[in-house]
């Protein structure tokens, strides 16, 4: 921790995770350096980037034109927000320097009334603050808002913090509610999260009361959009203005109760709604997002922590509504369901939140990034098909295999910002103690006791957790007991002693309250093969299985399972096996071996009245965040049970 700056989590956790730890080396060795060049324009055959080109030509240090999307900006706070974290993780003097070179170049390319945005500063001056629904300004100036606050945070240097102060400052004169001002609201929601961040990094209050003032404004006058687009008269991108659940402007935050529209932006509004419940108390509003959590994780969440089941808008559909092979499920929306997840613990210590986070964790956002840390999905699939994925209509966002890059380049290193900040998910500090959400392996330094936890998780089930006290006073250890593990299973001793700890759970946390001296707390949660099934609502899953062990989900891949995958089918009470996978890059990965049985078509036939000829087999599955490592295949998630 830097001298002068409140201790946060971020300083706090230290990730030792052989699992989570083996994640951010890689993509401090390969990922944020291989995200610069990007950036730069430096790597051969990708989508071109020019992120940094645009702010050096906004500050005048070259000539030339715009380039990308409207939010391209974007991508350049994200990567220095995963840098300032990687810092924390690693100190690294060369890549501090290149960093700190970079902050030079965006105060450069500030206005003088503390405008940021090089679309607007380089090629429509004119035109700025006009176009909130589509030209993502506010979005912009929250991401490199987290961004300076993280940079702070970790470096203590403050130059890029009083850059995005000046811009804070400047939205602030332009927007509320107060006379004279414009009761404006974002497109895509960011800005509340930005400011926030700002409000933590300093304790200036009117930040954290501006991003209540855009999140209580949201819906208030559901035809913003469309009178803002009759008032200007021109259009960029022409958005219905008229879809108001594209963007949850439909009605006020405290009416919503299905989660409708873009999927990231509705959990980035729904992770600034929870924290501002806490920091408020606000009962209200955190019922809200309780309606809201109940719709989303219940009803129209993927089995991998997936959400917005259609390309059509990126969006949520209807309830039941999770088709596999048209799937959207961004990875960033993912990532945006583990900051909700982990904003609402810090109003309720409940273990539904810290189930999801550990779903979307090790499933759903990890699968995003190639094993190597060099290609990226934005879309996440639970189903794929040679020839019909990424190639038919309907089915071509689906890809089979990972781009090196993308014109819309959001997700990569929002993947980088969230793995180098895993200690922030991994435990909550508050006034009675500490509480551990995921068993990871971590060295903790917190205020009323230092916690070793050492694990071997997700693939082992032991979990010890060393405790040194710092205090003279009872203080909780509180450890989270996944969803998954059967009551009465999970096996706790404490300094060697089993313990019954039947009463001491409650919301899914094991409550241990005492006087820390030095101890241990040893867990073993049973990692058991489950056989998982969908709500019959579900209709593409309906007579389909799926499996976990742990909080890993697996599939099926044509790699490992010759012919189609469609011609097998799970036995009821199929025998199922463990495998460590010993060589190659799956190595160290438990893999299941299950049996099952093929269908032959007998013939060539479209159509036949003879039936399929039935053999045994044994199947393999993989975790599903492995998926598309080894060439293009067939994949899937649901196999035809019996």
């Amino acid at each position: 921790m830097k001298d002068g700056l409140k201790c946060s989590l971020l300083n706090k956790v230290k990730v030792t995770d052989k699992f989570w730890n083996g994640y951010q080396e890689l993509v401090m060795d390969t990922v944020i350096p291989y995200q610069e060049k990007i950036l730069n324009d430096e790597i051969p055959g990708v989508e071109k980037s020019h992120a940094l080109a645009n702010f050096r030509i906004a500050a005048g240090l070259e000539k030339g034109e715009f380039y990308g999307m409207v939010f391209q900006d974007s991508d350049v706070a994200k990567w220095l927000e995963g840098v300032a974290y990687a810092l924390e993780v690693r100190p690294d003097a060369e890549l501090e320097e290149r960093a700190d070179k970079v902050i030079e170049i965006i105060e450069k390319a500030q206005q003088d009334d503390g405008y940021l945005n090089t679309f607007f500063t380089i090629k429509e001056p004119e035109h700025r603050w006009q176009n909130l629904q589509e030209c993502h300004e506010l979005y912009c100036a929250g991401h490199m808002m987290e961004a300076a606050a993280a940079y702070y945070e970790v470096t203590g240097k403050d130059r890029l913090l009083h850059v995005m102060e000046r811009m804070a400052e400047h939205i602030e004169k332009r927007f509320g509610a107060e006379e004279g001002k414009e009761p404006g609201i974002p497109g895509h929601q960011e800005i509340e999260l930005g400011l926030l961040r700002l409000y933590e990094a300093t304790g200036k209050e009117n930040y954290r009361n501006l991003a209540r003032y855009f999140i209580e404004q949201r819906g208030k006058d559901p035809d913003y959009f469309v009178k803002e687009k009759q008032k200007r008269g021109w259009v960029h991108f022409d958005m219905d203005v008229h879809n108001r659940e594209y963007n949850q402007a439909h009605t006020t935050v405290y009416e919503q109760k299905e989660a409708v529209g873009h999927s990231v932006r509705a959990v980035y509004m729904y992770t600034a709604m929870a924290e501002l419940a806490s920091l408020y108390k606000d009962e209200k509003l955190y019922q809200a997002c309780c309606n809201l959590w109940e719709n989303m994780t219940q009803k129209r969440m993927y089995i991998t922590g997936g959400i917005g089941s259609t390309v059509d808008g990126e969006a949520f559909t209807i309830d039941y509504d999770l088709p596999n092979d048209t799937v959207y499920a961004e990875t960033c929306a993912s990532i945006g369901l583990v900051f909700f997840a982990r904003k609402m613990l810090d109003n309720v210590m409940d273990g539904r939140y810290a189930d999801v986070m550990e779903r979307a964790l090790y499933n759903g956002i990890i699968s995003g990034m190639q094993l190597d840390g060099k290609r990226f999905f934005y879309v996440n699939p639970l189903e794929t098909e040679p020839g019909v994925s990424g190639k038919l209509y309907g089915h071509k966002h689906v890809l089979p295999e990972r781009p090196g890059w993308y014109t819309c380049a959001c997700c990569p290193p929002n993947v980088v910002r969230l793995l180098m900040s895993l200690g922030r998910y991994l435990w909550s500090e508050t006034e009675e103690g500490v509480y551990s959400h995921i068993p990871a392996g971590t060295e903790a330094h917190f205020d009323k006791m230092d916690v070793t936890v050492e694990s071997d998780y997700p693939w082992n089930g032991k979990v010890t957790y060393r405790v040194t006290g710092k205090t003279e006073e009872e203080t909780i250890l509180g450890i989270h007991i996944p969803s998954w593990v059967r009551p009465g299973s999970v096996q706790v001793r404490i300094n060697g002693k089993v313990e019954d700890i039947t009463a001491d759970v409650e919301k899914g946390y094991l409550i241990l309250k005492r006087v820390w001296e030095t101890d241990e707390v040893e867990l073993v949660f049973p990692m058991k093969i489950r056989k998982i099934y969908a709500n019959l609502k579900v209709r593409e899953d309906a007579g389909c299985v799926a499996f976990m062990r742990g909080p890993i989900v697996y599939c099926f891949e044509g790699t490992d399972n010759p012919e189609l995958l469609q011609s097998y089918h799970i036995f009821e009470d199929a025998k199922m096996e463990e495998e460590i996978c010993k060589e190659g890059l799956l190595e160290g990965c438990v893999l299941l071996k299950i049996k099952a049985r093929r269908l032959e078509t007998v013939g060539d036939s479209l159509y036949s009245e003879v039936a399929p000829v039935r053999t045994l087999a044994t199947l393999t599955a993989v975790p599903y965040y492995t998926w598309g490592n080894r060439g293009e295949n067939q994949m899937r998630v649901w196999m035809r049970g019996e």
